[in-house]
């Protein structure tokens, strides 16, 4: 009886140490772009009967799982077709306008913290970006990104402290390009916090600029920043999660002092005005796990696609795990040493090279 007791005794231990292995670890799920529809010019670029929930539904239970849900909003929630935006050239110029009632479909998804710093967050000027952060905190949706709004946010989920920051080039937005004054501000976070999200919306536009030069990055005249000596002065200054959008496409993922950075997420969920041809249509959705300081633990590439007007689809193909594959090798060869990249999409510290 009492060698039955034991057994019993040591099989709870264990249940309860998987238990407590578990709750020190921390699962960030992150995507890139989100534009469900636009209300300008004509309403002719919303979902039909503005019911933008369609959108996510097969990747709800995914995005949902996350104790932190991350995307970059690429646009602003309003109800008012005033759009302030001027073009110089209208074929590259695009205005991003979400009814504010499409907040419902984030949060329903999960969603619980967005980057509003990019360069569509002033297409509906002083309006525009009122009406987003009066609507993202009526939902209790975490955000950062605007210098007259929100730079920087804390907030706790069971238990854990986080700091959260968004950068981008654009008016309005706290500026990648300062480097020095966002290693500050990442300081302060994370002098208060268990861990440091940041978000960058940075690099040049399209298929032809996947790659991570290490270098400064300009496009259509403007200076996108670099966003290589951004996440790594970042993480110097003690952030914990790196995460990347705005060239519209993937690019690769690099561990950098044991913090885990991806240089760009693509269009998750972009229904209409966003090129999503080809590799413009391929998106990850990240699983990240760290402890409960940030040290990366492991990563998983979840293949998703879109085909216009269509919700967002897992690739059995696992097309964009593959190109993350790829640029990552290209583009940091020296992370064989450091993380492996498997075809299932995990991603692991060391020990068998990039596979």
């Amino acid at each position: 009886m009492n060698k039955i007791l034991s057994i019993i005794a040591l099989a709870l231990i264990g249940v309860c140490s998987l238990k407590a292995a578990g709750s020190d670890t921390i699962k960030v799920i992150a995507v890139g772009d989100i534009m469900m529809g636009t209300i300008v010019p004509d309403g002719k670029h919303l979902p039909p009967n503005n019911d933008c929930s369609p959108q996510l539904s097969e990747v709800k239970d995914i995005l949902a799982s996350g104790d932190i849900t991350f995307g970059n909003l690429e646009g602003v929630l309003t109800d008012s077709k005033a759009s302030a935006k001027r073009c110089n050239n209208p074929r590259l110029c695009y205005t991003f306008g979400m009814p504010t009632s499409f907040v419902n479909c984030l949060k329903d998804a999960g969603f619980n913290l967005l980057s509003v710093a990019n360069n569509h967050v002033g297409d509906f000027g002083e309006q525009g970006r009122k009406s987003t952060v009066e609507t993202l905190d009526k939902a209790g949706i975490h955000y950062a990104g605007l210098k007259d709004y929100q730079v920087s946010t804390t907030f706790a989920v069971d238990g854990v402290k986080y700091g959260f920051c968004a950068f981008a080039p654009n008016r309005g937005t706290v500026d990648v390009r300062d480097i020095p004054a966002a290693q500050e501000l990442v300081r302060k976070l994370a002098a208060e916090c268990d861990v440091v999200i940041v978000s960058f919306h940075a690099g040049a536009e399209g298929a032809k600029y996947q790659h991570v030069t290490r270098k400064l990055e300009t496009f259509v005249g403007e200076n996108r920043g670099n966003v290589y000596e951004f996440a790594h002065k970042m993480i110097d200054a003690g952030a914990d999660i790196l995460l990347g959008h705005g060239p519209h496409v993937t690019r690769a993922v690099e561990v950098y002092k044991d913090r885990f950075i991806t240089y760009s997420m693509g269009n998750f969920c972009t229904y209409d005005r966003v090129n999503i041809s080809g590799v413009n249509g391929l998106a990850p959705i990240f699983k990240i796990y760290t402890d409960k300081e940030g040290k990366f633990l492991k990563a998983e590439v979840v293949s998703t696609y879109q085909t216009k007007y269509e919700p967002v689809r897992i690739d059995e193909g696992k097309r964009v795990l593959k190109v993350i594959q790829d640029l990552t090798k290209q583009d940091f060869p020296e992370m064989k040493e450091v993380i492996s990249i498997s075809d299932e999409g995990l991603i692991l510290p060391a020990g068998g090279g990039l596979e």
